[in-house]
């Protein structure tokens, strides 16, 4: 029996853009906006973002898109969550609902390949 793989830690502006589908200059511009999203740096002087990080920007960017807030209106949301003591989960939640709606998307682009016999080619 292998081993399990590791648990990844620390993740580049890369990995976290193709995880949240958001462009690095949003990133970028959210973290100036968003004082909790500072991530640190390495060496090298690159952004690493941990886990927690990239579901507190999957908050904001639930918030942002899906609830429609304002930049102003999402950091006071968030604020309500912290000292509520559920930020975590709200963080966890909107993970959640980011994956379920990647899911459905990629169900719904499934169905239409099956319903039309295969890959356009």
């Amino acid at each position: 029996m292998s081993a399990p793989e590791p648990v990844q830690e620390f993740f580049s502006i890369g990995e976290v853009c193709e995880l949240t589908d958001l462009k690095p200059h949003v990133l970028r511009y959210w973290e100036s906006q968003f004082k909790f999203l500072n991530p640190a740096k390495n060496r090298s002087g690159n952004r690493v973002y941990q886990r927690r990080e990239i579901e507190l920007i999957l908050l904001v960017k639930h918030l942002l898109y899906n609830e429609k807030y304002t930049i102003e209106g999402a950091r006071q949301k968030v604020d309500e969550h912290r000292r509520g003591g559920d930020l975590k989960s709200a963080a966890r939640g909107a993970s959640y609902l980011e994956s379920l709606e990647t899911l459905e998307g990629e169900l719904r682009e499934l169905m239409r390949l099956l319903q039309s016999g295969g890959p356009a080619e």
